[in-house]
């Protein structure tokens, strides 16, 4: 048997390590290069991304951006925001439930400001350039995906509407006209886990290609709910997908896709932790102490029914590329979870539950123009944008007592129109042969028309959230100017320094679940952000090892906070102003042929400048929420050849996270303690790329991840959901 090496192509570009390791490396990366070229079968591959909106090399774009291709999702098992997150700098995905996930990247994030209608994200997905503007309204299963691309940072100018702290670019596969193939592909694993992936692309001439996929996701629960005896926060979700391309010759392409996902699965109960010691109080009483196991008098459930339909148009001219990007869709998502329970005196139970039904229509249309001029020393990018969207909510809380048996029950229906109207361009002039400068803006204009009520259905219970009942109309209109200026500067082919100044905003909104109805009928104002970045692009030892720095610094006025005002309802308002800088490293290195080592690493410090406006005490000086101080990420890679079989490829990853705080008063109840958690993945593929047999684990040290946190300090409690415990599996696919 043969334990040759053999060359892979490198699919990953997102790698690190600190700031004094990172320069010890450049140091003997230097050394290395001029005593020992590299061998062409280490040499890196080029990345093309589409980060500002037009394909570029990544090593040429003056952004702080990661990608993962194709091969790097398969290969690390990334199929949800949280396996992104886990390997990219500065980013943080955490979830009030599995359809509402919560996005912070560089310390900016929307914790419980898009759980109502009148809300949005500050992390924005897009999905082949559509703006998805609700969590409920998105593919969250991550696949048939050609690469996915985290810029981070304010994306002001072409990306725009909310995109303050950054975005998550998802680009799908496009059919080809040069291939034909059928690609089937299964997993199982514990807790009974099954998952089955189908793809095929067809080309039925030199013009006109088809692809589909579709994916089935199927597992039992984490978690035991012991009051009904079932296990909750399961999954059973089927998603699929199928594009056509018309390309008749060089100066049309078009595609039109669809996607659909259908989620039906239970609820997420919260883990109810005590504080043993306190005494004086009853929410302990009867609770289990294992994480793992709940006590909610009802499982919930999570249901979702997603409709996307795009058209992506670009047609060539002898003066540039005119793109257009017309996008429809529809959700329908409800959950409902057991947002506390306490078996005080089994069977009675005090029970608070959060029930949410909420329809989503979503048009929007983009048109772009991309030219070159002056012998292509100037180069830009300019359109217009619209889009309208209308959110239907209804959030209904219950609160159950036993003793005396009382049952309080409130309605909050939300109905929110939004259209925005944005006109933008971005262009860059080569000053010198080296030297670019590049200038952009954007003009937004944006509207909300909103019809909030609060209704007791059933009482009288408690009076919070609900203090009186009320029906409001409600309109508001922003608008705002988000520029962009960066400078560049290519030292040699494999050197580049850049630095930017760009702005960012995200539009204001309505309460969602008021307490009256004064304060449901006053917008809170959009929130501001400019930040200032320079970082450097490199690639040492003959292309073989690629090194990206990138150092920031941001100002954000008007931060829109929300808050959880105890035994009340959360609060959303612009409460503070913030500053935030910090420094991410990207490394991907080939030592030897067939050896590739990638790495991330970030230094974060997010902090409230201004923040008297808190619920119980001054929050100024205190860590932004889901702002970890530094995050590690390591993996290996190694591939061999084993004779007739194939080739063999054996995988490991470590991520390292500092401490999180989940709210702003970063109080002990609201943490997640640094953790580290190993991944690793055994490969077997056959030499044709026919077959492939894989032995994976995820979380192989069962690390207890908290992926968000209620705290009721008078009670000295939290309410906890997590992320997987350790998994594993196995997975096969075929290709032909």
């Amino acid at each position: 048997m043969s334990l040759e090496p053999v060359a892979r192509r490198v699919n990953q570009t997102t790698f690190a390590l600190g700031l004094p390791l990172a320069s010890l490396l450049i140091a003997q990366a230097a050394h290395a290069q001029a005593s020992t070229p590299g061998a062409s079968g280490k040499v890196i591959e080029e990345v093309v991304v589409t980060a500002q909106r037009v394909e570029q090399n990544l090593q040429d774009v003056p952004v702080a951006v990661s990608v993962f291709n194709e091969e790097v999702l398969r290969t690390n098992r990334m199929n949800a925001m949280v396996d992104i997150a886990q390997r990219t700098p500065s980013f943080t995905a955490t979830e009030v439930n599995p359809g509402e996930p919560n996005l912070a990247i560089r310390g900016i994030g929307t914790e419980g400001i898009t759980s109502n209608a009148g809300g949005d994200a500050s992390v924005v997905m897009f999905i082949d350039g559509v703006y998805i503007g609700r969590g409920g309204a998105a593919t969250l299963d991550i696949f048939d995906v050609e690469r996915v691309e985290v810029l981070r940072g304010p994306q002001g100018t072409l990306f725009g509407k909310n995109v303050v702290g950054g975005a998550i670019s998802l680009v799908t596969r496009k059919p080809s006209m040069d291939e034909d193939f059928a690609e089937v592909g299964a997993t199982f694993g514990d807790y009974d886990r099954m998952e089955l992936l189908g793809r095929f692309n067809h080309a039925f001439s030199d013009a006109v290609a088809v692809s589909a996929a579709v994916s089935s996701r199927q597992r039992d629960g984490y978690t035991l709910n012991e009051t009904t005896g079932n296990h909750v926060d399961d999954e059973d979700s089927t998603s699929g997908r199928i594009a056509v391309r018309y390309a008749p010759g060089d100066a049309l392409d078009a595609v039109l896709s669809m996607d659909l996902v259908r989620q039906d699965q239970k609820g997420q109960p919260r883990d109810n932790v005590c504080d043993y010691s306190f005494q004086g109080g009853i929410h302990c009483v009867g609770v289990n102490p294992d994480e793992r196991i709940v006590n909610a008098v009802r499982d919930g459930y999570l249901s979702r029914d997603v409709m996307g339909l795009t058209a992506n148009i670009d047609y060539r001219t002898a003066w540039g590329t005119f793109t257009s990007v017309t996008a429809y869709r529809n959700a329908d998502y409800s959950h409902a979870d057991g947002f506390f329970s306490n078996p005080i005196n089994p069977p009675a139970q005090i029970e608070s539950y959060n029930e949410n039904i909420e329809e989503t229509d979503q048009f929007s249309q983009e048109f772009r123009l991309s030219f070159s001029a002056l012998e292509e020393k100037l180069r830009a990018v300019t359109g217009i944008y619209f889009l309208h969207e209308n959110i239907e909510r209804n959030e209904m809380l219950t609160q159950d007592f036993p003793a005396p048996a009382v049952t309080g029950k409130v309605s909050f229906p939300q109905d929110v129109d939004s259209t925005s109207f944005a006109i933008f361009g971005q262009a860059d002039y080569d000053l010198t042969a080296r030297l670019t400068l590049t200038l952009g803006a954007r003009l937004t204009w944006e509207k909300k028309d909103a019809d909030l009520a609060g209704i007791q259905l059933t009482g009288p219970g408690l009076g919070p959230p609900l203090s009186a009942e009320y029906a409001v109309t409600a309109d508001e209109n922003w608008d705002a100017f988000t520029p962009k200026a960066a400078v560049s500067y290519r030292i040699n082919d494999d050197a580049m320094v850049y630095g930017s100044a760009a702005r960012g905003f995200k539009s204001g909104g309505y309460q969602g679940t008021a307490g009256t109805g004064a304060s449901a009928a006053v917008a809170y104002d959009p929130e501001y952000a400019w930040s200032y970045e320079i970082g450097t692009k490199t690639e040492w030892l003959a292309d073989s090892l690629r090194l990206n720095v990138a150092a920031f610094f941001t100002d954000y006025e008007d931060l829109q906070v929300s808050q959880l005002v105890p035994l009340c309802c959360v609060v959303i308002g612009n409460a503070a102003t913030a500053e935030i800088k910090g420094v991410e490293v990207e490394l991907l290195y080939r030592p030897v042929i067939g050896l590739d080592v990638n790495a991330s690493y970030s230094w974060l410090d997010a902090e409230f400048k201004d923040f008297a406006g808190g619920v119980t005490a001054d929050n100024s000086g205190n860590t932004l929420p889901r702002a970890p101080k530094s995050k590690w990420n390591v993996g290996t890679q190694y591939e061999w050849s084993v004779g007739d079989l194939g080739t063999l490829a054996a995988r490991v990853d470590w991520t390292h996270q500092a401490r999180i705080y989940f709210e702003a008063s970063n109080t002990p109840l609201e943490v997640q303690e640094s953790y580290s958690v190993v991944d690793g993945r055994l490969a077997l593929r056959a030499s044709d790329d026919s077959w492939e047999v894989a032995l994976w684990g995820k979380n192989l040290g069962d690390e207890l991840i908290k992926t968000h946190i209620v705290a009721f300090a008078p009670y000295r409690q939290q309410l906890n959901t997590y992320q997987p415990p350790r998994t594993y599996g196995i997975s096969v696919l075929f290709r032909r």
